[in-house]
């Protein structure tokens, strides 16, 4: 088993299948990496996914669309920030591996990267510098007339995000060049975080019982899309220069000639750098890089190979997503063998059951490791892994350590196989309730909203921006509060007084940390305002499977509080409507002709939802809920607007023992959300922009939701998602994706000034 048996597993029937999988996995990783900072998989899985995609497209070239992963840069841009062509494309790289022993020659895909290169140019040894990966994120400085212009992300390749405000806050970037400065200057490097640096980071944040970062790069990656530039400055970002993007001034023959430009006009460059000409001076060069690059005191994941001569370079050109003249040598991460003790069970916020190695301690990649992820029971029947094995264990970055394969030439005959739902005897081993594992998919979760082990991440997830937006008593605060007994559920945080929360100690006895009377100040008062936010934001908050951002919003736009929700007719007519579409289209035409009852039924139970749609949706969203389809089979289709499986998720958690004591917990508190974007059927009926669909995007003068009550009053639907059924995108500066996505789709882009205009029924 090696590195990339992660990207095997699950493999479908066909390789189209397959193919079409791997595209959908590694966009929506890109997606997760590059634009929210928010990787699921270590790089070396993800490397393992993207090599098995290159395979299949070199095995079917006919596969291979401009869409595919291979043929495009991953895509960073964020809304709220004003958006900047490039000049030139933005490009990545193409990455090459080191083999593992046993797999052929170590640097074999180096020595073949090299040689291409030989013979491309038709030379023998030609010269290339070789430096450290960084393990940053890309941006461009474009300096005009020895001034900083502005500074962008990568974005897609062609166009990126400005963050030239949070770029000056770097002080190593320099603001104006030294006289004799090229009158154009495009420097391309990466911006990152030192490890020292984000460890103070992390420790301050902890002390202000701020949730901490994951690792240095996605610190990162969110830090430089922040609009709150005092916030920016008060994190420690550096950069370094590697490469040249546009450039007008003095002749730049070689890597030596650019390097020497940055040293004179101080700005700061990648190193060490490495010259070096023929294989074994290259493959030396890698190899030393690799040694020194445990010293930078930044991550790296590899070195980068390029040619040195720029007019060579210019002569091999570059494909759709990366240059021909250069490569990434990713190398493996580090790998150490040890003994599986036990397997021990973790339960996150939404009460995933995720099975953990308990292993014997060993140094790896500075660290010392005692535990691994076992991701899922999946996982651990896919490897056959048993408690007892000795097992490899790699840590990539500084994601968490994971099982790599078992050393079955090293397994006792008393090593014992685990089936996690035995080994809990079918219950959450820290509530005792039922434990369930939904058909199609993985994990096992326990579902009690009041089980104490899910107690300090659902308060975090209950306490995030987008939720309720307490920010300061997630994370370590949230952890401590439980662990000192102040709360059981997040729920009890509304029950936490000046003086408690002043006091919390989030230290130890030997080492107290009080929060302090300021911060508990704070969030005592981000809780009282969060008691008036409205109901899709407390939806998002309790973390319900299935019910996020989005859904939560197009749940409240149906009813106009909590306890109406709670008791949803609409949700009853929905789900009895779906079960009766399910079982009517299952008969075969002729039976269906002979069952003139059950669609009379059905008609019945539509007309049922309908009388209950007036009170929430305009006339023109009634008519397409429910519809015979144009095939011959007189079958009926169903349009829910929150989908089968979120209809199903909400009904049952609020008819859940969980969800009923969160019911009487907010009424004792006096608590009932009201919606924001609630479809007022007698107020829309005929109003302005009855039957019209909307989407927001960009930044606006007010908030978001402000629109999305002033639209659904007029009659309107505003969703956030483009797509075909969209009339109009109104766009405030920036708009990213969705704007690209509007054009596409060639819908009208109408800016604030205009909405207001069509609210006001001046449709021209």
């Amino acid at each position: 088993m090696d590195l990339f048996d992660f990207a095997r597993q699950n493999a479908p029937q066909d390789d189209r299948s397959r193919y079409d999988e791997l595209c959908r996995t590694i966009n929506r990783n890109n997606e997760l990496y590059y634009a929210k900072a928010q990787p699921e998989i270590t790089d070396a899985e993800y490397d393992a996914l993207y090599r098995e995609l290159e395979q299949l497209e070199a095995a079917h070239p006919d596969f291979i669309t401009p869409d595919s992963p291979t043929q495009r840069v991953g895509n960073d841009l964020t809304e709220g920030f004003r958006k900047i062509t490039h000049p030139r494309p933005m490009q990545s790289i193409d990455d090459i591996f080191e083999h593992k022993p046993g797999e052929g020659e170590q640097d074999a895909e180096l020595t073949d990267f090299y040689n291409r290169l030989c013979r491309s140019l038709g030379q023998d040894e030609p010269e290339v510098v070789i430096e450290p990966k960084i393990d940053g994120c890309a941006v461009t400085l474009m300096y005009r007339n020895g001034h900083l212009a502005y500074a962008a992300t990568r974005g897609d390749g062609r166009t990126g995000d400005d963050i030239t405000a949070n770029i000056l806050t770097i002080e190593s970037i320099p603001r104006r060049l030294p006289e004799g400065a090229p009158n154009v200057l495009e420097v391309r490097g990466e911006v990152f975080m030192p490890f020292a640096a984000f460890n103070r980071l992390n420790e301050q944040r902890d002390a202000d019982g701020l949730p901490t970062f994951a690792n240095p790069r996605n610190a990162t990656a969110g830090t430089i899309k922040l609009l709150d530039v005092e916030e920016v400055a008060a994190r420690p970002l550096t950069f370094l220069a590697h490469g040249l993007g546009e450039y007008e001034g003095p002749p730049l023959r070689t890597a030596d000639d650019f390097e020497q430009l940055l040293l004179r006009l101080g700005i700061p460059c990648n190193e060490p750098i490495i010259r070096a000409k023929g294989t074994q001076a290259v493959r030396q060069a890698v190899s030393d890089i690799d040694k020194l690059r445990r010293n930078l005191g930044f991550g790296t994941d590899g070195a980068v190979i390029k040619l040195a001569d720029f007019a060579l370079r210019d002569s091999l050109g570059s494909t759709a997503r990366a240059p021909r003249w250069a490569a990434a040598y990713k190398y493996l991460p580090e790998q150490k063998e040890t003994l599986l003790r036990a397997i021990t069970i973790q339960v996150g916020r939404t009460g995933v059951l995720t099975p953990v190695a308990e292993l014997e301690p060993v140094p790896l990649s500075g660290t010392t490791v005692s535990r691994a992820t076992l991701h899922n029971q999946d996982e651990i029947t896919r490897k056959d892994i048993r408690i007892g094995d000795t097992v490899l264990v790699e840590k990539s970055g500084e994601i968490i350590p994971a099982i790599v394969h078992v050393n079955k030439d090293k397994r006792p005959a008393n090593a014992q196989p685990y089936e996690l739902y035995e080994a809990v005897g079918g219950q959450c081993p820290c509530c005792g309730e039922p434990i369930s594992r939904e058909e199609g998919q993985v994990a096992w979760r326990c579902t009690n909203f009041a089980c104490t082990a899910q107690a300090a991440m659902r308060t975090t997830y209950f306490c995030k921006r987008e939720a309720l937006d307490v920010e300061n008593l997630g994370g370590t605060v949230a952890e401590a509060l439980v662990r000192h007994g102040y709360i059981n559920t997040p729920l009890d945080l509304f029950t936490l007084s000046l003086e408690k929360l002043g006091a919390l100690n989030l230290g130890t006895d030997e080492e107290p940390r009080r929060f302090g009377e300021k911060n508990a100040a704070k969030a005592l008062e981000a809780l009282n305002k969060a008691r008036t936010l409205p109901l899709d934001r407390w939806l998002t908050a309790f973390g319900i499977p299935s019910i996020g951002v989005t859904t939560s919003r197009e749940v409240a736009g149906y009813h106009r509080n909590l306890q109406e929700l709670a008791h949803s007719d609409y949700l009853a007519a929905l789900t009895e409507l779906e079960n009766g579409v399910a079982t009517y289209n299952t008969l075969n035409p002729k039976a269906r002709q002979n069952k003139g009852a059950d669609k009379e039924a059905l008609e019945a139970t539509r007309t049922k939802l309908r009388e209950e749609l007036t009170h929430r949706a305009s006339p023109y969203e009634q008519q397409g809920f429910l519809s015979l389809l144009p095939d011959g089979n007189n079958k009926l289709k169903l349009s829910n607007p929150i989908g089968a499986v979120s209809t199903r998720k909400l009904r049952d958690w609020f008819s859940s023992t969980a969800g009923q004591q969160v019911m009487e917990q907010l009424a004792a508190y006096g608590i009932n959300p009201v919606s924001a974007t609630y479809r007022d059927g007698n107020t829309a009926e005929g109003g302005p922009l009855t039957g019209l669909t909307f989407v927001l995007t960009g930044a606006l003068s007010r908030p978001r939701p402000e629109f999305e009550r002033l639209i659904a009053a007029a009659g309107g639907k505003a969703t956030g998602s483009v797509t075909g059924k969209t009339n109009y995108l109104v766009a405030g500066e920036g708009g990213g994706s969705k704007r690209d996505k509007a054009v596409k789709l060639n819908i009208p882009i109408i800016d604030e000034e205009e909405l207001l205009r069509m609210l006001k029924g001046d449709m021209a």
